[in-house]
């Protein structure tokens, strides 16, 4: 077994926590995670991108000049799609861009992006996060004394609504449950906090 340091809220190590090899192998799917981050991000774009067509754009109702003696191309009307004004052909329409993946490819993905963090030491294992107040210094203190200042993910064992209010005006940073984390939200965060007992669990839960 692998061990790591476990650290407290000061950024003080104390003590060791021990790492499954099997699931922290270091072995990353690469094409998998992509196909996975690829669907979060067909699953986020609002698909209401819309073009009017002939049929929808106002006017256009009369024939503009006769068919034939002016010396001008035939035209049926001023809304054709070859004219300024006209209608567009072959243009977005709202639609839905959504799309899953079996549960299974979904899991493994965390596992990958788990493991990218653990490979890049970007991985910081923590006893228990609690909090006097619901204050946002108290999370600004615990940031700064691991130095941690851009994108942060932190799993916390169980929902803890004075943790997560407390971090809630900090920019870039994000709260929540272990059991409700997905392969984008790991991936996408430079830094990883995670609590003993939610890291234990989630071994168990994605082993």
């Amino acid at each position: 077994m692998q061990t790591i340091s476990l650290y407290n809220t000061q950024a003080k190590e104390v003590g060791k926590v021990d790492i499954d090899e099997k699931f922290f192998d270091g072995k990353v799917n690469e094409p998998l995670l992509r196909q996975v981050l690829k669907m979060y991000a067909a699953n986020r774009r609002q698909g209401t991108a819309s073009t009017k067509t002939r049929k929808d754009v106002r006017g256009g109702g009369r024939k503009p000049w006769k068919q034939k003696g002016t010396g001008r191309a035939r035209a049926g009307t001023i809304r054709s799609p070859l004219w300024r004004g006209g209608g567009v052909t072959f243009g977005p329409h709202p639609r839905d861009f959504s799309y899953t993946l079996p549960q299974k490819i979904k899991r493994k993905a965390i596992v990958s992006a788990l493991n990218i963090k653990f490979k890049d030491n970007q991985f910081v294992v923590i006893d228990k996060i609690e909090l006097k107040e619901a204050k946002t210094k108290e999370w600004a203190e615990i940031l700064a004394a691991f130095k941690i200042n851009k994108g942060c993910l932190v799993l916390l064992n169980e929902p803890n609504l004075n943790v997560q209010r407390a971090g809630r005006n900090i920019p870039n940073l994000f709260i929540k449950p272990f059991d409700s984390v997905n392969a984008v939200e790991i991936y996408e965060h430079r830094k990883l906090i995670v609590e003993k007992e939610a890291l234990e669990k989630l071994v168990l839960r994605f082993k």
